[in-house]
This record gives structure tokens, C-alpha cells and sequence, in this order.
């Protein structure tokens, strides 16, 4: 198991290019089964969970080529060998479900064991499922497998009412329905800009999908796809992780390769901190000066701020930990309400024990008061978001850290220790 050790209290400034957005990426590539002509994507990441994505495209019979060096990657998939996905891959990575859409309308079946992923709580596939059978596939649920099945005559598109704003469900579905017959309407969907790079996508390769950003997605059904060049959209909870982790050291950075439009759907939040920046959207950048005193700007009354989070426009889930480092480091109270996951937020163990100031009050909300004087322990990553916030609280505590198992971050995150190192961070990997 690899380690990161982490001497803090060093700053972190520079440029730093922000890469391909990870929850974009793997609906992306899932998607290009759906035809058997190429599909190049661009600005892709080069992450363990891409890889993964890419080795199952491979398993079903695609072709794929990458060149690191420009961040593209080619996938073809003539012929499809195989439509079950492999157990032990499945158990590495949650969107390994993502293929169940695509292989569903382009051969009319797909057998799958349960995904895998990050163990933030339970997270329900209902929705996928009762979609599909709503655009009349038959739906076997086993303990240990997970099958679906097309009706003869195909798929055929319907009105369907989301239970929840899933993302992973809402791509899923859009992407059986775009070779369904008929029109499909999709209500209460998510909006997330990755949902929207796929839509962009699907439409780029002759699919009619109208409503993207919105909750009610229309999808027009059409007998085939063909190939198409997309890019994947900036990753912006790798951006505000990097933002982050200068703001709270006390460096100077520039952001390049942003979506300032989506970025700027994140201001608030991060605004009531005290945090600062300036955008410029021609070029695609953000800089952030030095701050040297974050406070905590109160609600109306001078009442203790809360931040929450939601399905998109509303604050992600992803920088729910991030952000919990941030007001560890900010003069204030703030409440936070992780209303989606509910193991989210026990990593805030570890950071009480560098010394934060955090009141656990459930399995959901967790209340910090800043700043404190962080210092440096042996913790232990599990989960994505959790070892980036780890790894910032180990960047601005005195002394040196240990992050066990880091290969956690490396499904999110190209290289963090070789990319902070080059921004001026003291950040080792062991093992």
C-alpha cells in the first residue's frame, strides 16, 4: 500500500493546468460502444478510473489507442465479443455500471455484477433499472449478478419520472434510449455539467437530445450512431482542490484549461470563506492572490453559515471535504450538511486528530470552528475526496504527515504528488 509523506507549511503557488474531468470521462467512453465507428476523446485524464474504463471497453472488444502526450484517446469498437462485465474489474470502480446503457442498445442485452467504488454509503442502482424497464427491458436482479434483456422488437422510448436526480442513472438512461424507438422523455434528471458533455457528445455522434442543463432531458431516438471527436470538460473539484490547497498555505497560483461558467456556479460557497480569485474566461484562467486572513462571512443577523449540498446548480458533494479543511484554516463557525452520502464525513476523525476544531453532531453534519493550528499525524485515506482533503490538511500543518493508502487518490487525481511538488509543496510517495 503506498503512502504519501508530507512535510506542511509550505507554499503553494504556480500555474497548474487543470486536466479532463473524471466524471465526464467514463460516461464518455462508455458511451462511444454505442457505435462501430470511432470516437476520439480529448482533454481525457489520466487517472486509475480511466484506465479501468478504458481495460473494460477493451474486454467488451473495442479497440483503443491513447497518446498521453496529447491527452487523447481513440475507441472502436467494431465488434462487440462479449456483453458481461468482468467481476473482479466491476468491484474496482462504481461506474463500471455506466456500460449497462450502451451495451443494452447496441446488442440488447448485458449481464453485470455489482459495481465497486468508494465506500461513502449506500448508493441505490434502482433508478437505472426501473429506467430500463421502463423502455421495456426485462430486469432480473440476483444476489451476486445483474442481468437485462431487450425485448425482440427493441427498445421503445416513454416518459420516465427519475425518483432521484441521479447523474450516473440520467447518463445511463440517455444512453440506451438514443436507439430507442420513438421519443423519450427524461423528468427530474440531473444537470451536472458532465451529463452535459455527454449529451453534447451523443448529439455529435447523430443522436437528437434536447434540454441538456436542464431536469427534463427529450431524446429522440434514432436507428444508429456514428463516430465523432468530443472533448471531455475541465475538472473543476480538481480545480478547487488545487485553489484550495494555495489559499490555505499562503501561495499565489493560476489556474489554466478552466470552464469559468461552471466554475463561477461555485462562488458562493466558496466566497463565504473569504476566498478570492479572478477570472478570465477568453483565456480560460483563474488567478488566485495570496491570502493572508480568511473569515468566515456570517448570515444575515450575524448567524452561523451553512453549506450543504445537492444536485447541480447547487454545491457538489465532492468538495464537501475540501471545503471542511478550508474552514478548519478560516476564522469562524461554519455547519456543514452532507445530505447525500451518509459515510462521507467520517473522515473528519483524522482531522480531529491533528488538532481541528469539529463537532460531529451525526453521520451528515459536522460543525468547525477556525483557525487552528493543524499538526502533522499518520491518517489513513478512504476515499477520493477524502485523501485530497487529507492531503490538504497535511500541506498546512506543522510538521510531517503520513496518508496510507494512496493509491485512493489516484483514481481522481493525475500525479498529486509530482504536481504539488512542482508547485512548491514538500510531498513524497512512498511504495
Amino acid at each position: 500500500m503506498g503512502t504519501f509523506q508530507i512535510t506542511g507549511r509550505k507554499a503553494v503557488g504556480g500555474v497548474h493546468r487543470v486536466p479532463g474531468n473524471k466524471n465526464a470521462a467514463l460516461p464518455m467512453i462508455a458511451a462511444a460502444l454505442l457505435t462501430d465507428e470511432p470516437v476520439t476523446l480529448e482533454n481525457v485524464p489520466d487517472i486509475a478510473d480511466v484506465r479501468l474504463m478504458l481495460a473494460f471497453a477493451q474486454r467488451f472488444g473495442a479497440k483503443v489507442t491513447r497518446d498521453l502526450a496529447s491527452r487523447t484517446a481513440t475507441i472502436t469498437a467494431k465488434r462487440l465479443k462479449s456483453v458481461r462485465l468482468d467481476p473482479a474489474l466491476a468491484r474496482r470502480i462504481r461506474t463500471s455500471i455506466l456500460f449497462a446503457g450502451p451495451l443494452l442498445a447496441r446488442t440488447g442485452s448485458v449481464c453485470l455484477p455489482p459495481p465497486g467504488g468508494d465506500g461513502i454509503g449506500h448508493r441505490r442502482l434502482d433508478t437505472h433499472f426501473d429506467g430500463f424497464a421502463s423502455l421495456g427491458a426485462e430486469v432480473k436482479c440476483g444476489r451476486v449478478i445483474l442481468s437485462v434483456k431487450a425485448p425482440k422488437a427493441g427498445l421503445v422510448g416513454t416518459r420516465i419520472l427519475l425518483d432521484e436526480a441521479s447523474v450516473t442513472a440520467t447518463e445511463n438512461i440517455l444512453m440506451a434510449a438514443v436507439l430507442a424507438r420513438g421519443v423519450t422523455e427524461i423528468y427530474n434528471a440531473a444537470c451536472e455539467p458532465h451529463v452535459q458533455d455527454l449529451c453534447a457528445m451523443l448529439n455529435a455522434m447523430g443522436a437528437r437530445i434536447a434540454g441538456a442543463g436542464t431536469n427534463l432531458i427529450r431524446i429522440e431516438g434514432v436507428e444508429r450512431l456514428h463516430g465523432c471527436t468530443a472533448r471531455v470538460g475541465s475538472d473543476l473539484i480538481e480545480a478547487v482542490s488545487y485553489l484550495v490547497a494555495a489559499v490555505i498555505t499562503g501561495g499565489e497560483l493560476t489556474l489554466e484549461n478552466m470552464d469559468i461558467p461552471a466554475f463561477n456556479v461555485l462562488s458562493k460557497p466558496l466566497r463565504r470563506f473569504g476566498v478570492r480569485w479572478s477570472a478570465d474566461a477568453a483565456k480560460g484562467t483563474v488567478h488566485v492572490p495570496v491570502h493572508r486572513h480568511l473569515k468566515m462571512h456570517y448570515d444575515l443577523g450575524d448567524a452561523i453559515p451553512s453549506v450543504s449540498d445537492g444536485p447541480w446548480p447547487m454545491f457538489p458533494s465532492d468538495l464537501v471535504s475540501i471545503l471542511i479543511v478550508l474552514a478548519t484554516q478560516t476564522r469562524g463557525t461554519c455547519l456543514f450538511f452532507e445530505k447525500m452520502f451518509e459515510s462521507r464525513l467520517y473522515f473528519v476523525d483524522h482531522l480531529i486528530g491533528m488538532g481541528a476544531k469539529i463537532v460531529q453532531c451525526d453521520p451528515h453534519r459536522v460543525v468547525v470552528t477556525g483557525p487552528t493550528q493543524l499538526v502533522g499525524s499518520t491518517v489513513t485515506s478512504p476515499d477520493i475526496r477524502a485523501g485530497i482533503a487529507l492531503i490538504l490538511a497535511a500541506l498546512c500543518a506543522k510538521g510531517q504527515t503520513t496518508i496510507l493508502n494512496a493509491e485512493s487518490v489516484d483514481r481522481g487525481y493525475e500525479s498529486v504528488e509530482k504536481e504539488l511538488a512542482a508547485l512548491g509543496a514538500d510531498v513524497k510517495r512512498l511504495g
